[in-house]
């Protein structure tokens, strides 16, 4: 006969292993979750100077890689130009529009910097009851200046 003490151990014995087994059968048949990449990366310690250096070096060139892509003063005055240039009439009071066609040709002209805001994506926010279809030339060039 067995003492109290042997009994609980086997039934934790038994306890743990069935409930390894079904642990392991859940996780062997979702393994999903070893796809998801990791996305947090603890800030380095004071004292681990390398790491905080590389951290900086790294935030320093993200950074002018997104100020080249910014467009700048010159490149502003250009689309403004190009815009002004290829408006659709007829003007409604004092604003300049400009319709789905003259806002390809402008995307063509402007250069590499500014494609990414000739979109139809775009274009369709800002389209408000025109009934020609257009969108407003000063609304868009507000629009590349804040996302740009």
């Amino acid at each position: 006969k067995k003492s109290e003490q042997e009994l609980k151990d086997e039934e934790m014995e038994l306890f743990t292993k069935y409930y390894m087994e079904w642990k392991g059968g859940r996780k062997s048949g979702n393994t999903s979750y070893m796809n998801i990449p990791r996305f947090y990366y603890r800030l380095p310690a004071e004292d681990e100077v390398l790491l905080q250096k590389l951290r900086e070096e790294s935030r320093a060139v993200f950074l002018q890689r997104k100020s080249r892509e910014l467009l700048d003063n010159e490149e502003l005055q250009n689309l403004w130009f190009l815009l002004d240039k290829h408006q659709t009439s007829p003007m409604i009071g004092e604003e300049a529009m400009i319709n789905y066609e003259n806002f390809l040709k402008v995307g063509e002209k402007a250069g590499p910097k500014c494609k990414q805001f000739f979109t139809a994506k775009i274009f369709a926010k800002l389209l408000h009851n025109d009934p020609y279809g257009r969108i407003s030339i000063m609304q868009f060039f507000n629009y590349v200046m804040r996302k740009g």
